[in-house]
C-alpha cells in the first residue's frame, strides 16, 4: 500500500497530512471528516469556499430534499442529503502597526510563502487539528494552531478553536466568524447538470441577548425541513480586549468580525462554539430557539473538548481493535468513520445506512444495501444501533408493500435506494463521465435488497437474542419478503423448477441481455439462492414464534391458506444455472463473449470502471463475461462453507468443495473490481484457502478509500461498507466467530500476513468479552460483571463435504472475571 498519501505513523490515533496539496485536499476533506452520527462536516479548511480544490459540507442524517431537473431531454426528480450551512467560515488577515494591511489569509494564495501546513486527526480524542506558520510579501511572520470537534456528546454542538501567534511584528489581526449560507450540492461532478439548490427563505440575525452570537435559518425547498445554526464566537487574549467587533448581516451570511491586538509572545485565541438544530429534532418549540439555548449554555472550548473527549473513550472502550502496522491504523481509521456515522446517537434517529456516510454527496446520500457489510459489526459492538437502523427499514414497510402491488407482486419490494420515506428513490439515468453521455439506470431491478435486509433481520436475532424486535417487526419483515419472493418465482415446466426473472444481481454491470428490447436477466444465482435461503428463514422463524404471536402474524398480514406450503416448494425448488462445472452468475452468462483484459488493460490501464469504458467506445459490458464485483461469489461472504453445502442441498444440487473453488477461480479471472465492496468480499472468500490471494485482496480493500483507488471517488465520500466490512473480517471472517444458541462459535483462519490481533464484542451484556488472535493461540477474556460463564467452542476442522455442519470440535468455559488460552490445531491454521 505505497500509494497511500500518509505522512507519518508516528502514533497509532493519529493519521497526519503533511504540506498543502490543492490537488488532494477533497480527499483529505472527506477522510478529515468530524461527525457524530447526528451530523458531521468535511474537513475544509475554516478558509476555504467550493472550488476545484475544496468542498465544505455539513450534512444532517436524514435531511433530505427533492428537486426537479431537465436532463437527457426529460424531467427527472432526485432526492438528496443537503448540504446544509456552513458553520467552519473563519477568515483572518494580519494590520501590522509599521506596513500595509495584509489580504485574507488563503493558502492558494500563500503558497510561496507558506512554511509549514500539517493537518492531523486525533482518533482517540475525535479532533481534527491544523498547525500552519506563513511569511507574508512583507516578511512578517504568522503561526497559526487551529483545533476543531463535533461534539460525541452533544450531538447538536461543534467548537473550532484558533491560535494566532506574531513571531516577528506588532499590531492587529482581524477575524472574521460567520455562518454562509450561500452553499449548493455542487460537491459531485457528474451531478452537476442537475438542480443543487435545496435551501430557501434563509435569514440572518444577532442573539438579542448576547452580543458574541449570530443565528442563521433557512428551510428546504420541498420536504420543508427548518435548519437553524447559532454561532458564538469569542476571544481569548489575556486582559486585552478587542478593539472593535462589528455584527455583519448580508443576505445568506451571518457574520461577526474581531480586530485584536497581537504581538511577539502575546498569542491571540479565537473560540467559535456551534449549535444545529432542525424541524425533525425532538423536545424543542422551533429549530432556532433551540440552537440559541444551546449555544448560549455551551461552555468554553476546554469545556467541551473534555466532555467530547470522554464520550470518544467510551465508544472506544466498546468498540476498539487492534492490530499491528499500517493494517491496524487502517483499520482503526475505519472504525473512526463508522462511529462518526453511525453512533449511539443514530439509535434514536430513523436514518438508514448511507452508503456514502455523512461525508459527501455521492450517491446522493441514499440508502443502498450496504447495511449487509455495517450490521454484523454493530451487532457486537453496538446492537441498539442495529436495532434502529432495522426499524428504518420497518417503518418504510408500508411502502415497499405498495412498491410490490404497483407490479403485480404480493409481500415487500424494497428499493434499491432509498431516503426519507422509502420510495424508490434510484435515479432513472445516470451520467458516465467518459462519454458525457446520460444513460438509463436499470438498477433499480436488484430487488436483492429485500433479502439483505432479511438476512440482516436474522444475522441481528442470533448475534443479540432480542425475540422481542425478531418476533414482532422482524418477523413481519421477514414474512413480507418472503411472500415477494413465493410470488415472483414462475414454474418452468420444462425445467420442473421455479425461476425469477428480470432482476439484475450484485454484479451490476450487467442489466439485460445482449440486444433485449427490455431490461433484466433470468435466475441470477445470487438472487435465486438467497431467496430460498429467505423462504426457509421465514418458515423456521414462524414455526418457532409462541402460537398466539403466529395468529395474531398471520391474522393481520391476511396470510392465505397454503402460502406457508409454497415457501417450502419454491424454497427447494428454485433453478441455480450452472455452465463448465461451475455456478453461472444467470441463465447465459456461459454464452457471453470473453473480454480481451489484456488488451483493455493496455489501452486504458485502469480498466476498474468496465462499463464505462466500454460504452464511451460504443460496446457494453452486457455483451461479455465480466464482472464489477462479487455477484456469484457474495454467497460465499454471506454463508460459511457449510451452510452453502446446505442451501445448495435443500435446492437439489450439490456444492462441493471442488465445485465452489471452481467457480471462486473463475470469476476472479473475470472481475474488474469496480467497487471498494470487491477486495473485501473476495478476502473473506479466500482467507480460508488462498491466503497470499485473501491478504492482497485485503490490501486492496483497506486501500480503497485512503488512497482512493477508484481514482476521485473518495473525495464525494468515503465508502462505508468497505470500512466496517474490514472491521468485520477481523472480527468474524478471521475467528469464524457466530453467537447462536448461547454459545460463541470460533473456527479461526488467521493470515500470516495479520494473525495476531485484538477486539472486543458485547454479547448478552453490556460487553467487554475479550478477544485475542496470535499464531497457534486464541485467547478469551470475560469481564468480571458478567453474571456467568461464556461458553465457546473451538471448531477443529473444515466442515465435512457433505454439509453436515462442524465437529463438535473443543468446547470450554471462561468465568467472569478470567480468561482463557487455548492452542489452536495446525488444521485451524492451514
Amino acid at each position: 500500500m505505497t500509494s497511500i498519501e500518509l505522512s507519518r505513523l508516528t502514533d497509532e490515533w493519529i493519521w497526519a497530512y503533511e504540506d498543502y496539496d490543492p490537488r488532494s485536499e477533497r480527499l483529505r476533506e472527506a477522510l478529515c471528516t468530524l461527525g457524530n452520527g447526528y451530523f458531521a462536516t468535511r474537513g475544509a479548511a475554516p478558509e476555504a469556499t467550493a472550488g476545484a480544490a475544496h468542498y465544505p459540507g455539513t450534512y444532517v442524517a436524514g435531511c433530505y430534499n427533492r428537486l426537479t431537473s431537465h436532463v437527457a431531454g426529460r424531467d427527472v426528480e432526485n432526492e438528496d442529503i443537503v448540504n446544509l450551512p456552513n458553520w467552519l467560515p473563519l477568515r483572518f488577515r494580519i494590520h501590522p502597526d509599521d506596513g500595509p494591511p495584509g489580504r485574507w489569509f488563503s493558502p492558494d494564495r500563500e503558497r510561496d510563502g507558506l512554511l509549514l501546513y500539517r493537518q492531523w486527526l486525533d482518533l482517540r480524542q475525535g479532533t481534527l487539528h491544523r498547525a500552519l506558520r506563513f511569511r507574508d510579501a512583507h516578511g512578517r511572520h504568522l503561526g497559526v494552531e487551529q483545533t476543531r470537534l463535533v461534539h460525541m456528546g452533544d450531538p447538536h454542538l461543534a467548537a473550532l478553536r484558533t491560535t494566532f501567534t506574531a513571531e516577528d511584528w506588532h499590531g492587529t489581526v482581524e477575524v472574521d466568524s460567520a455562518i454562509d449560507g450561500t452553499v449548493a450540492n455542487t460537491g459531485v461532478a457528474r451531478y452537476r447538470d442537475l438542480a443543487g439548490a435545496h435551501l430557501t427563505k434563509v435569514r440572518t440575525g444577532a442573539a438579542p441577548d448576547a452580543a458574541d452570537t449570530v443565528w442563521l435559518h433557512c428551510r428546504t425547498t420541498r420536504s420543508a425541513i427548518h435548519v437553524a445554526l447559532a454561532a458564538r464566537t469569542r476571544c481569548r487574549a489575556g486582559r486585552r480586549k478587542p478593539e472593535q467587533v462589528l455584527t455583519k448581516l448580508a443576505g445568506r451570511r451571518a457574520a461577526q468580525r474581531l480586530t485584536v491586538p497581537i504581538g511577539p509572545k502575546k498569542p491571540v485565541t479565537v473560540e467559535k462554539t456551534v449549535a444545529l438544530h432542525t424541524s425533525k429534532d425532538r423536545a424543542i418549540s422551533s429549530p432556532l430557539e433551540a440552537a440559541l439555548e444551546r449555544v448560549r449554555h455551551a461552555g468554553d472550548f476546554n469545556t467541551l473538548l473534555g466532555s467530547h473527549a470522554a464520550a470518544w473513550e467510551r465508544l472506544w472502550r466498546r468498540a476498539d481493535v487492534e492490530a499491528p502496522g499500517e493494517a491496524g491504523h487502517i483499520l482503526r481509521l475505519h472504525l473512526f468513520h463508522v462511529l462518526q456515522t453511525l453512533s449511539p446517537h443514530t439509535a434514536d434517529l430513523d436514518v438508514g445506512v448511507p452508503a456514502r456516510g455523512l461525508h459527501g454527496e455521492a450517491y446522493r446520500g441514499h440508502v443502498f444495501w450496504d447495511e449487509l457489510f455495517v450490521l454484523p459489526y454493530l451487532n457486537l459492538h453496538f446492537p441498539e444501533v442495529s436495532r434502529a437502523l432495522l426499524a428504518y427499514r420497518y417503518r418504510r414497510l408500508p411502502q415497499a408493500l405498495r412498491a410490490a402491488r404497483a407490479i403485480g407482486r404480493d409481500g415487500a419490494r424494497f428499493p434499491w435506494q432509498s431516503g426519507s420515506d422509502g420510495r424508490e428513490e434510484t435515479p432513472e439515468v445516470h451520467l458516465n463521465p467518459r462519454s458525457g453521455r446520460w444513460l438509463p439506470d436499470h438498477s433499480r431491478l436488484q430487488h436483492h435488497v429485500g433479502s439483505a435486509i432479511a438476512y440482516n433481520v436474522w444475522r441481528y436475532g442470533q448475534a443479540t437474542g432480542d425475540t422481542a424486535f425478531l418476533h414482532a417487526e422482524g418477523a413481519e419483515m421477514l414474512v413480507q419478503i418472503a411472500r415477494f419472493w413465493a410470488d415472483s418465482a414462475v414454474f418452468d415446466d420444462e425445467l420442473g423448477r421455479y425461476r425469477i426473472k428480470r432482476v439484475v444481481g450484485p454484479d451490476e454491470y450487467h442489466e439485460g441481455y445482449p440486444g433485449a428490447d427490455r431490461p433484466g436477466l433470468d435466475d441470477n444465482a445470487y438472487t435465486n439462492v438467497t431467496a430460498s435461503w429467505v423462504l426457509a428463514r421465514a418458515l423456521e422463524l414462524t414455526r418457532e414464534l409462541p402460537a398466539s404471536r403466529r395468529d395474531d402474524l398471520f391474522d393481520r398480514l391476511d396470510m392465505r391458506p397454503g402460502e406457508t406450503e409454497l415457501w417450502d416448494e419454491v424454497s427447494r425448488r428454485l433453478y441455480v444455472p450452472f455452465h463448465r462445472g461451475v455456478v453461472s452468475q444467470f441463465a447465459g452468462y456461459g454464452e457471453l463473449a470473453e473480454l480481451d483484459w489484456e488488451g483493455l488493460r493496455a489501452r486504458h490501464g485502469d480498466i476498474r470502471r468496465l462499463d464505462r469504458i466500454l460504452e464511451a467506445e460504443g460496446d457494453s459490458v452486457n455483451r461479455y463475461q465480466a464482472s464489477k464485483q462479487a455477484d456469484v461469489l457474495m454467497l460465499g461472504y454471506l454463508f460459511t462453507p457449510a451452510e452453502l453445502g446446505r442451501l445448495f442441498g435443500r435446492l437439489g444440487y450439490d456444492m462441493d468443495e471442488a465445485t465452489w473453488r471452481r467457480t471462486v477461480d473463475y470469476y476472479l479471472a473475470r472481475t474488474s473490481h469496480g467497487s471498494t465492496l470487491s477486495g473485501l468480499v473476495h478476502a473473506w472468500v479466500l482467507a480460508r484457502a488462498r491466503h497470499r490471494d485473501a491478504w492482497e485482496q485485503l490490501q486492496e480493500a483497506l486501500a480503497s478509500d485512503v488512497a482512493d483507488i477508484q481514482g476521485g471517488t473518495t473525495a464525494e465520500g468515503i465508502h462505508l461498507g468497505a470500512m466496517a466490512g474490514t472491521l468485520d473480517l477481523l472480527q468474524r471472517g478471521l475467528t469464524g466467530l457466530e453467537a447462536r444458541d448461547g454459545v460463541l462459535w470460533m473456527d479461526p483462519a488467521p493470515l500470516p500476513e495479520l494473525s495476531e490481533y485484538g477486539f472486543s464484542v458485547r454479547y448478552r451484556s453490556d460487553g467487554g468479552i475479550q478477544v485475542r488472535m496470535k499464531p497457534g493461540q486464541l485467547w478469551v477474556g470475560v469481564p468480571p460483571w458478567e453474571e456467568e460463564p461464556v461458553r465457546v467452542r473451538l471448531a477443529d476442522g473444515y466442515v465435512a463435504r457433505d454439509g453436515a455442519g462442524p465437529r463438535d470440535g473443543v468446547g470450554f468455559e471462561v468465568a467472569p472475571g478470567e480468561n482463557r488460552l487455548m492452542p489452536l490445531r495446525e488444521s485451524t491454521l492451514s
